[in-house]
């Protein structure tokens, strides 16, 4: 049945339920000694000020708590001087426009329809293209991206050459089709408008090169242009790989899948691929059984798909395939695993096109808003850390079995190794619980929580390790993990080795439910929490957090043992901190995707010093969007920002639809970004 009367919130892709009910809340009644809660009022607005724990890691101290010392850091400490942020900070804005600094300047680069493969069709303003068309040309919602120099194989760094790989999140119905979505007389929906929608989705890898005038194109016909979508044949990787839990018509042995789907965040390997997030794909499945697995249960697949893809009126199996409810008489004769064989880390390799997408499974399967890699060590494990994007998730952290060799590395190194959940302890201190059934601590509460029910699911235990993994979530509960506040995007400190993470607002959170790592109730502006690994190993088993910065108006404050590191003025007000980035000199980038109320505007990206926290405004969206994805050259003479969502006609004024897009953002002087 075509949705008309479902509630509105199901709608919007970036609608995640709340579904961690297991009241793994181990310190939601204990807040440290040392923390400290009260507000001050700036006119009617109360701004919330917390304070956190002064752990010694590096730049958390400060000498003073007066408003000019600390403020948005406009002070400097020996060795800070290739972090220092050489731009005057932009104003808040409401107008449909990119905003940059002065000296710099901005264009739009590869908006959504550019073709880039195949027959190069060209992309049509009425909406009039069709699902082949699209199949050719760049997706919509531009999220996380990457830029490969095209000599990177080979030990190269180009900054005027190279790969420009996007994710494609979700999609505007009414914008992409010329009548918007359409629904037949039967309820079902014409198949090429279904095609269209899934070939919107995915990733594009662009071969990008700039001109003796520094203008940046694409090199058309060069066979590294490709298109990734929701229905590119993938290959199951890692433990969960042939587990009968993920057969299917499609894959009666459980070894592939079709597509990626709602690709949000992404992460770079130290072997240059792409691992590309499956974030909130629960949306794109129907489940009408009278019950359902805790696959989905846990997870919040519903008995109406988000765009009713397997209502296609040609009834192809490729649309069938998202109704995963029991409808033949074994997993091998319907698709009721299809919404198992997502939720993973995507690894694409962007300079072989022929090559087959490689969902690797021993990272998890949960809401993954992207991957961050810790700088690999030869002869050591690989690291990489992940965020599950939802109320009340958890953050998670995968340590290989096997050393990196940077002569051998590939992707094998992530089908081997342990996966871990963070708890962030209420002193400042934490630990990584292993997720795996070997460990004897995880087996022992594994044991014991059999025959009960954890959260809304009746727990039974678990078949092996291939089901921990697909239950990610429920085996992160068990544990007990420090639910938090949507864990975003991750970035490691490439100076001192500290992980943050952008923790973007959670409203859900009530007074009794807040901890050390998240205090503040009805956090709607959210905050940036970070860590050191003991012995800066990062496959340790502990380390010491703080909290970076807090959002919010004018006149919040972040509170290190009774000082004010950072008072947020004018030239740094944000809500909602998304996408997060170091740059090649240590700068760390702050992307927004919150509310454009008074007095914050449009979403924004500001750039931070972490050694000193001065924090500046550096760019501005147009009207509706998020502001996601951004990288430079190695250089750092380029700047590539993505625009999600924008609204109107953004940002061509002469059509009549918006069009997701890059924003190309260099010096006027030719100089450094940021500096």
């Amino acid at each position: 049945m075509a949705k008309h009367d479902i509630d509105p919130n199901y709608l919007d892709p970036n609608y995640e339920p709340v579904v961690n009910h297991s009241e793994n809340l181990p310190f939601h009644q204990v807040l440290s000694a040392r923390m400290q809660r009260r507000a001050v009022m700036k006119g009617t607005v109360g701004a919330a000020l917390a304070s956190v724990m002064g752990l010694g890691l590096v730049a958390c101290g400060s000498d003073s708590d007066s408003d000019d010392e600390t403020a948005s850091g406009n002070t400097q400490t020996p060795g800070t001087t290739e972090r220092a942020l050489g731009f005057q900070a932009v104003p808040v804005s409401m107008d449909n426009q990119v905003v940059v600094p002065e000296g710099y300047s901005s264009k739009t680069f590869l908006p959504w329809g550019t073709p880039i493969t195949g027959s190069y069709p060209d992309y049509r303003a009425d909406g009039t293209n069709s699902g082949a068309d699209q199949e050719e040309q760049v997706g919509m919602h531009h999220d996380g991206m990457h830029f490969f120099p095209i000599d990177q194989k080979s030990g190269g760094n180009s900054s005027t050459e190279g790969l420009l790989v996007m994710n494609h999140e979700y999609i505007n119905q009414k914008a992409i089709h010329a009548e918007g979505a359409t629904y037949n007389a039967d309820d079902s929906r014409p198949a090429d408008e279904v095609r269209k929608e899934i070939a919107a989705h995915g990733v594009s890898v662009v071969h990008i090169k700039q001109d003796a005038n520094g203008e940046w194109d694409v090199v058309f016909g060069s066979a590294l242009n490709r298109r990734v979508t929701g229905g590119t044949e993938m290959e199951i990787r890692g433990p969960v790989r042939g587990y009968h839990k993920l057969f299917t018509k499609f894959s009666p042995n459980g070894n592939r899948t079709r597509g990626t789907l709602n690709n949000c965040s992404m992460g770079p390997t130290p072997w240059g691929t792409y691992l590309t997030a499956e974030e909130n794909w629960h949306g794109y499945f129907a489940n009408s059984d009278a019950t359902q697995p805790r696959e989905q249960i846990r997870h919040g697949v519903g008995s109406e798909s988000r765009y009713d893809w397997e209502l296609a009126d040609n009834k192809a199996d490729q649309y069938v395939r998202f109704n995963v409810s029991a409808l033949g008489g074994s997993a091998s004769e319907d698709y009721r695993n299809e919404a198992n064989t997502f939720g993973f880390m995507v690894e694409i390799d962007p300079f072989n096109p022929e090559s087959m997408p490689q969902k690797r499974t021993a990272l998890g399967r949960f809401g993954h808003e992207g991957v961050i890699f810790a700088p690999a060590k030869e002869g050591e494990p690989v690291v990489c850390y992940s965020g599950d994007d939802s109320r009340f998730e958890y953050i998670y952290k995968f340590v290989s079995s096997k050393p990196y060799y940077a002569a051998t590395a590939g992707g094998y190194l992530l089908d081997e190794g342990t996966l871990y959940v963070a708890r962030f302890n209420e002193d400042g201190s934490g630990e990584w619980l292993a997720l795996d059934l070997e460990d004897p601590a995880f087996a022992g509460k594994v044991d014991a929580a059999k025959g009960t029910t954890v959260g809304d699911v009746a727990f039974d235990g678990f078949e092996n390790q291939a089901d921990v993994l697909l239950n990610t979530r429920l085996a992160a509960d068990i544990a007990g993990a420090t639910p938090m506040d949507r864990p975003e995007w991750g970035a490691v400190d490439p100076n001192t080795g500290e992980v943050y993470f952008t923790l973007t607002n959670n409203t859900k959170r009530t007074e009794d439910q807040v901890n050390a790592a998240n205090p503040v109730a009805q956090n709607k502006n959210g905050h940036i929490i970070r860590w050191q690994e003991a012995g800066n190993d990062y496959t340790a088993g502990s380390f010491e957090w703080d909290i970076f910065v807090f959002a919010g108006e004018q006149g919040t404050e972040t509170v290190v043992d009774g000082d004010a590191v950072v008072t947020l003025n004018d030239d740094n007000i944000f809500n909602s901190p998304d996408g997060l980035w170091f740059d090649y000199n240590g700068r760390l980038w702050i992307q927004t995707d919150g509310y454009s109320d008074e007095p914050f505007g449009n979403q924004m990206m500001l750039a931070a010093n972490p050694e000193t926290r001065e924090i500046k405004r550096f760019f501005v969206g147009p009207q509706g969007c998020e502001v996601t994805g951004v990288v430079t050259t190695p250089d750092s003479k380029t700047m590539f920002v993505n625009i999600q969502h924008p609204r109107g006609n953004w940002p061509n004024a002469a059509e009549d639809r918006p069009r997701d897009a890059c924003v190309i953002v260099t010096r006027n002087d030719g100089g450094v970004i940021g500096a």
